[in-house]
């Protein structure tokens, strides 16, 4: 991880002196704390992303909706892969989709997302009483009540199925894992990181809501 780490290292040192200025911001409006900066750093970040979270969401549950046509072309020409491969770019051109369109915000997204990983983790609190944050007696350290693992591991679940419309078995099984994954390694992680994840789950669950809020309540009205 140390040859990651040094590549991501300026964008750690930008978001390590936002966070210092957030810190300050509470002071302003009462005792200071590094728990309420972490919280508002999340936030800030996820709102720049915002656009590309759009694009991100929306081409996955794009390809999602054209699952099922996809399977009956695989099923149809499994024999014939040229005219597989053609029949599926013509379902893309159709639907006006592109499979690639979700990778590209993902890829922008990523580094400042593992540079946030690595200011948090790596993070210094500058007295034993400032990374003192609600329950927690330091964010420097994993949550002694294992409350913020099974929020970690709750909003994952909540954020990954609100975008799955088809459940097959693999994706079942992915649902299951991945959100019990990131609630075992969260047990070892400082809280402060575990901290910025799950508002960070938080916040893009509130974002997704936003974005098919619309779609759902057209889809209510027909069902009616």
């Amino acid at each position: 991880m140390g040859f990651f780490a040094t590549i991501f290292e300026p964008i750690e040192h930008i978001l390590q002196v936002v966070l210092q200025a957030l810190y300050h911001v509470t002071e302003l409006v009462g005792p200071g704390s590094y728990g309420v900066a972490i919280i508002l750093l999340t936030i800030v970040i996820k709102m720049i992303l915002y656009p590309l979270t759009v694009k991100q969401v929306r081409s996955m549950k794009a390809m999602q909706e054209l699952s099922p046509k996809m399977k009956k072309i695989q099923e149809k020409y499994k024999d014939n892969p040229q005219v597989m491969q053609q029949k599926v770019g013509a379902l893309y051109k159709e639907a006006g989709v592109n499979p690639l369109a979700g990778c590209l915000p993902l890829l922008i997204q990523m580094p400042i997302l593992m540079g946030m990983y690595y200011s948090l983790y790596n993070f210094t609190y500058p007295t034993p009483e400032s990374a003192q944050f609600l329950w927690l007696p330091s964010m420097s350290d994993p949550d002694p009540y294992y409350i913020l693992p099974v929020l970690s591991a709750l909003t994952t679940f909540l954020q990954q199925k609100q975008t799955t419309t088809e459940m097959n078995q693999q994706m079942k099984i992915m649902m299951t894992v991945m959100p019990l994954f990131i609630g075992w390694i969260s047990l070892s992680f400082p809280s402060g990181l575990v901290l910025y994840w799950v508002t960070m789950n938080i916040v893009q669950i509130a974002q997704q809501w936003w974005m098919y809020r619309d779609s759902n309540d057209t889809k209510k009205k027909e069902a009616a």
